[in-house]
């Protein structure tokens, strides 16, 4: 990956007359120095209520149109309103953009935009030397410094000397900007982060006019805070355009050659799932119920799918996590495609009836958003340590299909994929995607139609069965003799009636049964059922013939991939292969790691796939774990894998 010059490391030579000269033309005396660079990471970080979300949202969007490839890393308090000006309630908005495919919202930030003093100082350790630091000088008062532990100013104590720091009253200039506005000082004060995200924009040329229109559709019933806002937009614009402080703006160009042609737009994990479920209940022809209990970070979700009643979907906010599957599964046995949205906390309270699902052998989408645990943890923080919930949560014997999206762009995908799994083979599945990918954004290809998979299943309309008297009769669990699914039959259709329920059934008949013989064989039939799903082979990208692979799934992708990238620049050879599903494992999985003399296994947990790789395969899976809250780093799982070729 390349790295992003500082504009310490490349200035301008200047010529005998004083006028600078760029790529061998003079500049004008007063015409500001626009360097070109190949990729820039940013991070906005303040006071919870500082808006730094909606900040960094906004200059991604604009990224976005612009034509950058580009990765974010939201990060935020689980508290509605953490203590103001405390490090607990800094809220930070990272953004990576470039002219280049990239994988990762990067290790470091080029620059902080610092809105308090508990923003710089829960964020400074993160800015390399040299890198740029923007401070709201406003809020740097003794009270506020106090708060976080600073005894002197760090903008004068000479702490940081090795960063290319500019002071900026961004209060002040934001409250003068809006004087003719009639505003209270409170709520001028509230358009600060539209004056940084105005200076950011000139300092990096981004596109303005969808920043102005969303901020008048946003406000469209406060005109006059709409117009405050703009104001501010402008202003901070003009300041980065007049100010000498700023001698320098900065320009990335259009990933131009990263992208495959076709239309694309911004998109987060969270909207990318929801677009995928809407989509696969029109390709499956069946109405979409989302049966739903608010839980972070999965909410947005529910969110999302109650805007799109044209397109046939229900979502219902149940009263706790129980009632909400409780529902999905009741729409599931009448005939729509269901959904659960929860997190590892709701999964633990969903769990009895998803063996139910699982008895019943319906469709039924749980969607686990992952989160820091156990119990409460950290729900506004990243973690991949739900995989042997997933698994093995349930009492019993109930074995229940495994999908994850590795990036924000392919949870539409996978969404598409664990339905065509729950409708061909009639049976719960978990999709597992966590906070990271939840509410990290990427650009993302619009895709045609027709390109979309089929979906539809058929109902049952009539009997199945012929007794040994010649009675026609409907057996609700006579199977598929190739997908072992049973028929799913709507209430109502006449002559079709059969018993539901949690105790074990008859094979064929559906009566009650407590045969062991019987037990015996619906449990192995189940577990046939899911061992038999068409996977697609697990691909590995191997061009060295690497004796080391890394094997990951999930949200590790990304630093997975950016890692291996490095490795092979500096002439290490690896291997990579990463997993979508998780259960039933892809079919080649064990010959493929068999081909190597070492596995490395990255993930966000204390190592739960790698405990499954070593039972399944006996292979000797080497874990590399993190349980930070936060993503990996690439240069730290370079560094990581780097020692496990080495060694």
């Amino acid at each position: 990956m390349t790295q992003v010059s500082s504009p310490a490391e490349h200035a301008d030579e200047a010529d005998e007359t004083g006028e600078t000269l760029v790529g061998g033309q003079r500049r004008p005396p007063g015409e500001k120095e626009v360097r070109q660079l190949d990729r820039v990471i940013i991070r906005f970080a303040g006071d919870s209520g500082d808006g730094m979300q909606l900040t960094g949202d906004r200059f991604t969007s604009e990224t976005a149109s612009y034509g950058n490839d580009l990765s974010t890393l939201p990060n935020f308090p689980a508290e509605i309103r953490a203590p103001a000006g405390t490090l607990p309630g800094v809220s930070s908005f990272q953004v990576h953009f470039a002219d280049h495919d990239i994988l990762t919202p990067g290790d470091a930030p080029n620059v902080l935009v610092a809105m308090n003093p508990a923003a710089l100082k829960a964020n400074i350790a993160d800015v390399p030397r040299g890198g740029e630091i923007i401070v709201n000088t406003d809020e740097f008062a003794k009270r506020a410094m106090a708060k976080v532990g600073y005894e002197a100013s760090p903008l004068e104590d000479g702490s940081l000397d090795g960063y290319n720091v500019h002071p900026v009253p961004l209060t002040t200039l934001t409250i003068e900007a809006l004087k003719e506005f009639g505003l209270s000082r409170k709520e001028a004060e509230r358009s600060k982060n539209m004056f940084a995200l105005g200076l950011l924009s000139w300092m990096y040329h981004r596109p303005t006019e969808g920043t102005e229109k969303f901020l008048r559709a946003k406000f469209a019933k406060k005109p006059q805070i709409a117009e405050a806002n703009v104001a501010a937009f402008r202003a901070g614009w003009n300041f980065g355009e007049t100010t000498e402080d700023f001698a320098v703006s900065y320009e990335v160009d259009p990933a131009r050659t990263a992208f495959p042609p076709g239309t694309y737009r911004n998109i987060s994990g969270n909207l990318a799932l929801s677009y995928g479920l809407v989509a696969a209940s029109r390709q499956a022809d069946l109405p979409l119920f989302l049966g739903s209990y608010p839980i972070t970070p999965a909410s947005d979700i529910l969110h999302e799918l109650s805007k799109h009643k044209n397109f046939g979907v229900r979502t219902f906010q149940a009263e706790d996590e129980i009632a909400g599957i409780g529902a999905a599964l009741g729409a599931a046995f009448g005939g729509s495609l269901a959904v659960t949205t929860t997190s590892g906390p709701g999964v633990a309270l969903k769990s009895e009836t998803i063996g139910l699902a699982v008895s019943l052998e319906l469709p039924l989408l749980v969607i686990d958003i992952q989160r820091g645990g156990p119990s409460t943890g950290l729900p506004t923080k990243t973690e991949q340590a739900d995989l042997l919930q997933a698994m093995f949560g349930r009492n019993g014997e109930a074995p229940v299909p495994i999908v994850a999206p590795r990036t924000p762009g392919d949870c539409f995908d996978a969404a598409l994929d664990a339905a065509r799994i729950a409708l061909t083979y009639r049976t719960p599945v978990f999709l597992l995607s966590d906070g990271y990918l939840a509410n990290g954004s990427e650009p993302w290809r619009i895709p045609d139609i027709d390109d979309l998979p089929d979906l539809r299943t058929q109902f049952a309309t009539g009997p199945n069965h012929t007794l040994d008297d010649g009675t026609e009769v409907f057996w609700p669990y006579k199977r598929d003799p190739q997908t072992l699914a049973r028929p799913w039959a709507v209430p109502g259709t006449p002559g079709l009636e059969h018993r539901i329920g949690g105790i074990e059934k008859q094979e064929g008949s559906g009566n009650i049964s407590y045969d062991p013989a019987n037990h015996d064989l619906m449990v192995r039939t189940r577990q046939a059922k899911i061992d038999g799903i068409e996977v697609p082979d697990l691909q590995v990208d191997d061009p060295d013939g690497a004796r080391t692979l890394v094997l990951g799934w999930g949200s590790t992708y990304g630093p997975i991939t950016a890692a291996v990238r490095r490795i092979r620049r500096e002439g290490g050879a690896i291997a990579q292969a990463h997993l979508r599903h998780l259960n039933p494992f892809p079919r080649n999985l064990g010959e493929v790691l068999g081909r190597y003399g070492k596995v490395v296994v990255p993930e966000m947990n204390l190592g739960q796939l790698a405990a499954l790789i070593r039972a399944k395969y006996l292979v000797d899976a080497h874990s590399y774990n993190q349980v930070n809250g936060m993503p990996f780093k690439a240069e730290q799982l370079a560094a990581a894998l780097k020692e496990a070729i080495d060694d």
